[in-house]
């Protein structure tokens, strides 16, 4: 079996199986890449097949010298993926990853912003300018319903369902769930619509893209990234901010209200309780607080 066509297979496996997203995949391929690249830089004559645990391990011992512990551990993740797929189908019988462990990293906890600097933000907006009220609408929906940039500049018309107060959201593998969308979201959404949007020359298949660009089309993550940190820089914020962080300071908001984490796994999307848990060690005090008020001993 030729590299070429165990990674093409894997690739289709991860797409119409998994249902995963493009940038998931894309990663996942480069990850079998990296492997494929140092086996021809080193003449190693090692298909899918035969490549021998020693081989990996040399090759993981190799990238660990220009790599962080993160990216190395993302690096082994991916291969005993793809390896797990080939036993999977029979290929071989053991995963040749099984042993080789992950280095240990801690767990990053992600920058989240205050009501105050989301509020300095949104102000710092020029609405003078005709993208000033698309871009006061996309951070207020970024915040208000706590999306993924991918979520936020792939939301369509269609997907607006105002009167019921939801918004549906396609996330990582196409999987969709309801969000709730609150009144203030709502106006921003409508006034950018109606004031702005009904007034574009829209290009052909992007009629029912909420968010667009300049020229009629639909909007990239690079420039909703740019357009965070022009603001950021514009208030003199020192933070290093990005469009992910309104995400982490919706969940985080909500659980320093009093929100439960089921309802925030929820809305977030997250297959896992576990990934919603991050939001508590943001924000310890809230613990107390649970503690204090039910625990029967108070």
């Amino acid at each position: 079996m030729k590299w070429e066509n165990a990674l093409n297979d894997y690739i289709l496996y991860l797409k119409i199986e998994r249902g995963l997203s493009k940038n998931s995949i894309d990663n996942y391929r480069f990850d079998v890449k990296k492997l494929i690249s140092y086996l021809e830089d080193h003449h190693m004559d090692e298909s899918p097949i035969s490549i021998k645990a020693e081989t990996i391990q040399q090759f993981i011992y190799q990238t660990a010298k220009t790599v962080n512990s993160r990216s190395q551990s993302r690096l082994i993740s991916g291969l005993r993926s793809f390896f797990g797929y080939l036993v999977f189908e029979d290929y071989i019988t053991v995963n040749p990853l099984e042993l080789i462990e992950s280095p240990k990293i801690g767990r990053k906890l992600p920058d989240t912003l205050s009501e105050e600097e989301i509020d300095k933000l949104i102000n710092a907006i020029d609405l003078s300018k005709p993208e000033g009220e698309r871009n006061r609408a996309m951070l207020e929906t970024l915040y208000g319903c706590g999306l993924r940039v991918s979520e936020l500049i792939s939301l369509k018309i269609s997907d607006l369902f105002f009167e019921e107060g939801f918004i549906k959201v396609t996330g990582k593998g196409d999987k969709q769930r309801f969000v709730p969308i609150i009144g203030v979201t709502q106006k921003y959404i409508n006034i950018y619509r109606s004031e702005i949007r009904n007034h574009m020359v829209i290009k052909n298949g992007y009629e029912d893209n909420l968010f667009l660009n300049r020229r009629g089309k639909q909007l990239t993550r690079a420039m909703v990234f740019t357009i965070i940190k022009q603001l950021a820089e514009k208030i003199g914020l020192k933070k290093s901010i990005s469009p992910h962080t309104f995400r982490h300071s919706f969940a985080t908001h909500l659980l320093q209200n009093n929100a439960d984490l089921r309802s925030i796994q929820l809305m977030l999307g997250h297959e896992s309780i576990t990934t919603t848990e991050i939001y508590v060690h943001l924000d310890k005090s809230h613990l107390t607080k649970v503690v204090e008020k039910y625990h029967p001993r108070k």
